[in-house]
């Protein structure tokens, strides 16, 4: 069974860093596209970032491209997004879920076993 566990979120000033680990359990990473995606209070799911599983190709909102990177790493099983130059309209909770084969096509329907999320606040 597919099952993800997202960690590293937390309050963090403006301008400030984060990286947020998706850690997978049920099966081999390197294997899935893998997704992050959040969700503001009272807003619909956006899609953040996206690591392809054929090639490792990724994929980036406009609002998050140049600040956001996303990375895999095979051994520990786990996906991370490292997030810098944070802004109050990065606060969301950020989940990642488990994509088709070859494709970050960002929608939400297209992604399951999503993990429980875990909150970002970017705030002074």
């Amino acid at each position: 069974q597919l099952q993800f566990v997202e960690s590293g979120g937390g309050l963090v000033q403006p301008g400030g860093s984060l990286r947020l680990s998706c850690a997978a359990s049920g099966f081999t990473l390197d294997t899935h596209t893998i997704g992050w995606f959040r969700q503001a209070s009272g807003k619909e799911h956006e899609g953040v970032s996206c690591i392809s599983s054929s090639d490792g190709r990724t994929y980036y909102a406009d609002s998050v491209k140049g600040r956001f990177t996303i990375s895999r790493d095979n051994a520990k099983n786990t996906v991370y997004l490292q997030m810098s130059s944070l802004k109050p309209e990065d606060t969301a909770v950020y989940y990642c879920a488990s994509g088709v084969q070859g494709s970050c096509l960002m929608i939400p329907a297209l992604f399951g076993s999503w993990g429980q999320g875990t909150q970002v606040t970017v705030s002074s």
